[in-house]
């Protein structure tokens, strides 16, 4: 039996998420979310992407990531102190139109969705390369149909699956981090068979610290802000969660330490074992790189195994993650009410129409490589900075507004409310700015732009006419 959401609230209306989460199942235990807490902070961008920042920052790449690190707990203390308050399967989206209004939630919620969608594509591409290294001569594109119809049959049949799919894919890559670290810090400790302690030859050699100065840093810096993407998916899963509350106040609050062993402790490992200009970093990953120089045979086939699971987790989950983002737009009025119809608690249209939009995204990786799929890429570059300003915007307002009218739903608060928040928002500001000087990212920075201005005025139009009809 199908069900569909309520109808849409009104412009300026106090914005319940009630209907469709309650029409939503709640098969996710607390250990699905726990780790889907836990493995959500260890994606292809830690393993893979954080070569470049090591090649650019040398040793202050641990700094990098301990500064970034920094603002994305900030980020997810305000997420985790709204979402204990109201939880909702359309997370800061929802925040963001109770405490902004309608057009902001659209915003917000829509340039989510296309960040995840594309994301899709691009895990399955990768995916795909790995598996193609494995067996050659099997085309990419079959692959990636094949991962995309088992992560699409997994999230239409019910929300149970995704959780069982993410808590042993989470678990897969909890175990290879955990066993990389004791490995790396028995090697420093020069307990490990067949080396020797390196001291600190590798942090203050070769340049030192800083070796390419503060612009190095700065690129550095800009890699670790964006290696933290999926942070926000457990806050949207809670919601279908036995009990919402407590699953998300029991992530946040384990956000610090899993930050700072699994990033920070990751790039200090490896950045005290080898030389950070060691051309292996860049170019086949410093996971591999390190594991090669502690002499662990078959690095590479490790690293790939390993990589390639957190490729399929991060499918999995943002395909989940693009369908309740969208399910809950509609159900607030934001999107095309056939998208938000809910099956069997599951909203398989969006699910589906989520991972086609992810699959067409493949294509024009072939069909048009040199000039609309470059655009798709910039475009998508800089939005979870745009969704954490969202965030913080959001939060600075709700949780005035909790503290007069409920207090006592204010099971996670922010720290140092105000000024947490406020440093937190001058913080993207200056990574805005510092994205701008660079050219690498200026292009991003301009395409998220856009995208962003072309969504808040349709937000705005359908805000405003929403207005009108009420009136």
């Amino acid at each position: 039996m199908s069900r569909t959401s309520a109808s849409p609230p009104t412009a300026g209306s106090e914005v319940s998420a009630a209907p469709v989460d309650s029409a939503l199942t709640h098969g996710l235990k607390q250990r699905h979310l726990s780790m889907i807490a836990l493995g959500g902070v260890i994606g292809a961008g830690l393993f893979v992407g954080s070569g470049a920042g090591i090649a650019s920052a040398g040793p202050s790449i641990v700094l990098a990531y301990a500064i970034s690190g920094l603002l994305v707990m900030f980020v997810m203390r305000m997420l985790g102190e709204m979402s204990a308050a109201n939880p909702a399967s359309g997370s800061f989206s929802v925040h963001a139109e109770r405490a902004i209004g309608p057009w902001a939630g659209f915003t917000a919620g829509w340039a989510f969705w296309v960040l995840l969608c594309v994301a899709v594509g691009l895990e399955g591409i990768g995916a795909a390369k790995i598996v193609t290294g494995w067996l050659p001569g099997t085309p990419e594109w079959a692959w990636v149909a094949l991962f995309m119809a088992v992560f699409l049959g997994t999230n239409l049949a019910a929300v149970k699956n995704f959780g069982e799919f993410e808590f042993w894919f989470a678990a897969l890559k909890v175990a290879a981090i955990t066993l990389f670290l004791v490995l790396g810090v028995l090697a420093i400790l020069g307990v490990l068979p067949g080396t020797d302690a390196p001291g600190g030859a590798n942090l203050t050699g070769d340049g030192g610290f800083l070796p390419n100065g503060s612009n190095g840093f700065i690129i550095g810096l800009l890699a670790s802000v964006f290696a933290y993407g999926g942070l926000e998916t457990v806050t949207i899963a809670a919601a279908e969660s036995e009990n919402p509350v407590r699953g998300v106040a029991k992530a946040v609050r384990t956000a610090m330490w899993r930050i700072a062993l699994f990033y920070v402790g990751s790039m200090a490992v490896i950045v005290t074992l080898v030389p950070w200009d060691d051309p292996k970093v860049a170019t086949v990953g410093p996971f591999y790189a390190t594991l090669d120089h502690l002499g662990i045979s078959g690095a590479a086939e490790i690293m790939n195994v390993v990589i390639l699971v957190a490729l399929l987790s991060a499918m999995n989950a943002n395909i989940y993650g693009a369908s309740r983002m969208a399910c809950s737009l509609v159900a607030r009025g934001q999107g095309p009410q056939r998208l938000g119809r809910i099956t069997s608690g599951v909203p398989r249209n969006a699910v589906l129409v989520s991972s086609v939009f992810g699959f067409l995204c493949v294509l024009l990786s072939y069909w048009r490589p040199d000039d609309v799929f470059p655009w798709l890429l910039n475009m998508i570059g800089a939005v979870i900075l745009v969704v954490w300003i969202f965030i913080a915007a959001s939060q600075l307002v709700l949780r005035t507004r909790l503290e007069r009218e409920a207090p006592e739903k204010l099971v996670v608060r922010m720290w140092l409310f105000p000024v947490g928040t406020v440093l937190a928002l001058l913080a993207m500001a200056g990574i805005f700015l510092l994205m701008l000087r660079q050219p690498d990212t200026r292009d991003q920075l301009l395409a998220t732009g856009l995208l962003t201005a072309v969504l808040i005025v349709i937000g705005v139009v359908r805000q405003r006419r929403a207005a009108a009809v009420k009136g």
